[in-house]
């Protein structure tokens, strides 16, 4: 975990603040009559991830280019710097080159095992055969690594040039200026709560960080960008976002089987040819593989179960050798991702900020990676950020970040993105996964990236729109395989692996909410339309089991249907988000709960 005189001198000013007020224990909290601690600081980000850390060291290394210090803050919802980060672990270290040129020569570094080869294989349910490699997923001169490892260094490294990095810190709010048009920094959450919403023993209340310049670096699909983004209208000009669910996990591999350095991609099995995604086999350093699924979440069927897809997956040949002898797991992760690509990214500057990195959506999905885009495009917004703080500070305009944006289209990301941007859209046609390898292929080894025409999303659909109801042509329930350990095993077993922890008594995160209405009724209609209509599909899709429709009569009698009722175990989140983007009646609202709760990722 990451130390610092700064962040304890905070959490000393706060609990003195803390002392000192009156509070009334176990009486409802009242958020409208609260008294906040506050901190005026230059720029807060909000994410402590690649994007939001290489903002942060890029303002720090302006601050000594230019004799001019800038204060700059980075909360972050994990306990640690990295905690909270998954990966596939392929990075582009172009964007770090321009950071860091002097990297590595540091010792402390994580980019040790360089990737050596590149292949891709289409899997039946019992072969696989290789396929020609497209040069976007080319991997030479990239490194495989823990993603949440790279995070913890460059969070290391940013707190060397003097930021302040608060982890445990949940960004729960944004501050806005007295009309509502502008954004003047951001508030974390509440400690203390109980479910019933009364305050505790140990309630803290949460803490303002006013800001000239708002950095939104939350990654995909972040409670805080979903707010700035309706409230600004980001998202008018484009389409809408749409992601996958990335499911992972790390096996210390029998010596026999281990590759230094080797990257797979598959393609094909155990996904049908309806269904966009894809697998990934990463050799890391020390003996350890990472591999993984990830499943559009464009999918239509609701039966589909991501969790049951990837231990489905580790039964083919090609993965039962490959994890056969002496083979021990010992990680599982899953996280959503942005998929859009150009087509999706929305207006990138508001009033007293801007988006960057995956609150954005920068992931090159043919190429499989965007942590060299999101980094760039905090370095990019660090730099409008610098140049806008020149201006009075006496002013009360809110800091105008255009220049980040237009930064950012006259950038390598831009460039990048537009090449690509039509390979993903392909494959959401009729043809499914055959017409997008066919229009693929074209693109890339005919058309070579330049296409004059670029596909939109007409009717603006989103992934929760594709779902379709069990009654539909089609639909048909799939039967998964018994589990067998050690090779897969049941969802719970694996949970155990992410270290996931929550206060056990707090107000529960994931709330059911529509048009701004909670309670009984819209609980009741929840159930009604997702049991009747779309067989519970959270109880399938999420890859934590946070969700549940169980018979309870006397729980369906308060908001269920049928003798159903919805159970959420939100003990269990590992903060992906996927509920809130696929529920086909969109009414799951996920927001932060106390900081430092969570998973507990290390090696992923």
């Amino acid at each position: 975990m990451l130390r610092s005189g700064r962040y304890k001198s905070l959490a000393v000013r706060q609990l003195r603040f803390l002392h000192s007020s009156a509070r009334c224990r176990r009486e409802l909290f009242d958020p409208n009559n609260v008294e906040r601690p506050s901190d005026e600081v230059d720029v807060c980000i909000v994410g402590g991830g690649p994007a939001g850390l290489s903002a942060a060291i890029r303002l720090k290394q302006l601050e000594q280019e230019k004799g001019r210090e800038v204060r700059v803050v980075v909360l972050e919802k994990g306990a640690e710097i990295g905690s909270h980060i998954v990966s596939g672990a392929v990075i582009e270290p172009r964007a770090l080159n321009e950071l860091l040129p002097s990297w590595s020569e540091r010792d402390d570094h994580p980019l040790t095992q360089p990737a050596l080869s590149s292949s891709m294989r289409f899997l039946t349910p019992t072969r696989s055969f290789p396929m020609p490699h497209p040069p976007q997923m080319s991997n030479k001169g990239n490194y495989i690594l823990s993603l949440s490892r790279f995070t913890a260094w460059l969070g290391g490294i940013a707190e060397e040039l003097g930021v302040e990095v608060y982890p445990g810190f949940a960004g729960a709010g944004v501050v806005y200026s007295a009309d509502g048009k502008s954004v003047l920094g951001v508030r974390t959450n509440e400690v203390g709560l109980d479910r019933q919403g009364r305050m505790k023993e140990t309630f803290e209340p949460g803490m303002e960080f006013r800001a000239r310049v708002t950095l939104l670096a939350e990654g995909a699909h972040g409670s805080l960008t979903k707010e700035v983004c309706k409230r600004f209208e980001l998202r008018k000009e484009s389409d809408p976002q749409t992601y996958g669910i990335g499911l992972k996990e790390v096996w210390r591999v029998d010596p026999a089987q281990y590759r230094p350095g080797e990257v797979v991609h598959t393609m094909g099995w155990p996904l049908d040819a309806k269904t966009y995604g894809g697998g990934w086999v990463y050799h890391m350093a020390d003996g350890l593989v990472s591999l993984g699924l990830v499943v559009g979440l464009d999918y239509a069927n609701p039966y589909l179960s991501p969790y049951n897809e990837l231990q489905r997956m580790k039964h083919h040949p090609y993965f039962e050798k490959l994890l056969s002898g002496d083979a021990t797991r010992i990680a599982y992760a899953a996280r959503t991702l942005n998929e859009g690509g150009l087509q999706s990214v929305p207006r990138l500057h508001f009033p007293g900020g801007a988006l960057i990195g995956c609150s954005a959506g920068f992931v090159n999905v043919p190429k499989i990676k965007g942590t060299h885009n999101a980094m760039k495009s905090g370095m990019l917004a660090a730099e409008a950020a610098f140049a806008a703080l020149e201006s009075p500070s006496e002013s009360e305009a809110a800091v105008d970040m255009s220049a980040y944006e237009a930064a950012l289209k006259e950038s390598w990301v831009w460039k990048e993105l537009h090449e690509v941007r039509n390979l993903r859209p392909s494959f959401n046609t009729p043809l499914g996964i055959w017409g997008g390898l066919a229009y693929s292929g074209l693109d890339t080894f005919v058309l070579k990236g330049r296409t004059p025409w670029t596909f939109r999303n007409r009717q603006r659909t989103t992934d929760a729109a594709h779902t379709k109801p069990t009654g539909a042509p089609g639909v048909k329930p799939i039967q998964y395989p018994p589990f067998r350990p050690p090779l897969s095993t049941d969802l719970l077993t694996s949970l155990a692996l992410t270290g996931t922890n929550h206060a056990e008594d707090q107000p529960v995160h994931l709330r059911v909410t529509k048009e701004g209405l909670e309670g009984a009724e819209v609980r009741k209609e929840h159930v009604r339309r997702n049991v009747g209509e779309f067989a519970g599909l959270l109880g399938r899709a999420c890859p934590a089991g946070v969700y549940e429709y169980v018979e309870d009569e006397e729980k369906a009698r308060e908001a269920g249907w049928e003798g159903k009722a919805l159970v959420i175990n939100s003990q269990n989140c590992i903060h992906c988000k996927l509920c809130d983007i696929k529920v086909p009646t969109q009414d799951i609202n996920w927001t932060v709960p106390e900081g430092g709760g969570g998973p507990k990722y290390t090696i992923t």
